[in-house]
C-alpha cells in the first residue's frame, strides 16, 4: 500500500536531547569510509535472503547472514565482487552495518519533517533530517542534494521512491556522503543515490538503479528485474565523490609524481622532482 504525500510539509527546526543523540554530524563526516567497516565492499547485503531476477547487475560483493540463501546470480544476475552466503565475511559485514546504523541514528537532527513527507522538488544542503513517519519521492520527481555533505536521512518507518524519480547530486555532493537509515523497509524505483540501511527489508522494483549500497539488517533484499547497484566512488581530495577532483598533497619527501606537487624524494641532494629543492623546501620549477 502506498502512502499519499503531504505536499505542504516542510522541514522545521527540531530540538533533541543532545545527550541521547551525542554523535555529531562533523564526527560522522570525519569517519568517512571507516563508518561502514567491512560492509563498505557490499553492494547488496541481506539478513535472511538475497533474491535477484531479470539480468540485474551488482558492482560489489553480495552477501547474506545469518541466512544462507542467495538466488539468481550466475548466470541470470551478475556481480563483479564475491558471493558470501552465510559465511564469516557476511556476518562481520552485518555487524558493521548495524553499528553504522546505530551511529547514524545518533546524529543530532538539524531539521524534522512531519507526516508522510514528499521529497520531490526539494533542494537540501548538508545536514541530518529526521522523519517521524515515512519519506517518499513521487513518480518523475527529483530530490536535489547540494553541497559536500554529509546528508543523513533518519526515516522512522518506510522509505519509498517511485518510477522515474531521481536523486540528483549537485555542487560537489558525493554519493558516499549520503545515508538513508530506515526504521522499517525501503522500496526503491527510479534512480537512487546513497547507502540505504533498513532495519527490515529492501526491495528494488523493475528498472530501479542504486548508486550506493542496499543493506538489510533483519530481512531480505529483493532485486526484481533489470536492476543495477554500483558502489559509490571514493571521496577524493576536493570532497567530490564523482572521481573528477584533484588530489590533495603536501610538499616533501616521498610525494608521488602524478597529480600533485611532488616535493623532493631525496633528502641529501636536489633531484628532478623539484628544481633545486630540499625536503620541505621545494625549489621552483623551470
Amino acid at each position: 500500500m502506498l502512502f499519499a504525500a503531504c505536499a505542504t510539509d516542510s522541514p522545521t527546526s527540531v530540538t533533541q536531547d543532545v545527550a541521547a543523540r551525542s554523535q555529531s554530524l562533523g564526527s560522522l563526516q570525519a569517519a568517512g569510509s571507516t563508518l561502514l567497516g567491512t560492509a563498505s565492499t557490499f553492494g547488496v547485503l541481506g539478513a535472511t535472503t538475497v533474491t535477484c531476477t531479470g539480468a540485474s547487475t551488482v558492482a560489489g560483493d553480495v552477501g547474506v547472514s545469518p541466512g544462507t540463501a542467495i538466488t539468481g546470480f550466475n548466470p541470470d544476475c551478475t556481480l563483479t565482487g564475491t558471493l558470501h552466503a552465510g559465511d564469516a565475511a557476511a556476518a562481520t559485514a552485518q555487524a558493521d552495518a548495524a553499528a553504522a546504523y546505530a551511529s547514524l541514528m545518533l546524529s543530532v537532527p538539524d531539521s524534522t519533517f512531519g507526516a508522510v513527507q514528499e521529497l520531490s522538488g526539494l533542494t537540501l544542503t548538508s545536514g541530518t533530517y529526521f522523519f517521524p513517519s515515512s519519506a517518499q519521492l513521487s513518480a518523475g520527481g527529483t530530490l536535489t542534494l547540494s553541497g559536500s555533505g554529509p546528508f543523513i536521512f533518519q526515516v522512522t518507518s518506510t522509505f519509498i521512491t517511485f518510477t522515474g524519480s531521481q536523486i540528483v547530486l549537485a555542487n560537489n555532493a558525493a554519493c558516499a556522503n549520503v545515508y538513508w537509515v530506515v526504521g522499517s523497509s525501503a522500496t526503491l524505483a527510479g534512480s537512487v543515490a546513497g547507502t540505504v540501511i533498513a532495519v527490515t527489508s529492501i526491495g528494488m522494483n523493475p528498472g530501479a538503479s542504486l548508486t550506493g549500497q542496499a543493506l538489510a539488517l533483519g530481512g531480505a533484499v529483493t532485486m526484481s528485474g533489470q536492476n543495477t547497484v554500483n558502489l559509490c566512488a571514493p571521496i577524493n581530495g576536493n570532497g567530490n565523490g564523482n572521481g573528477n577532483g584533484k588530489q590533495k598533497c603536501n610538499q616533501g619527501v616521498g610525494n608521488g609524481p602524478e597529480g600533485c606537487d611532488p616535493g623532493n624524494s631525496n633528502n641529501r641532494k636536489p633531484t628532478n622532482d623539484e628544481n633545486g629543492g630540499i625536503p620541505g623546501k621545494p625549489g621552483r620549477k623551470p
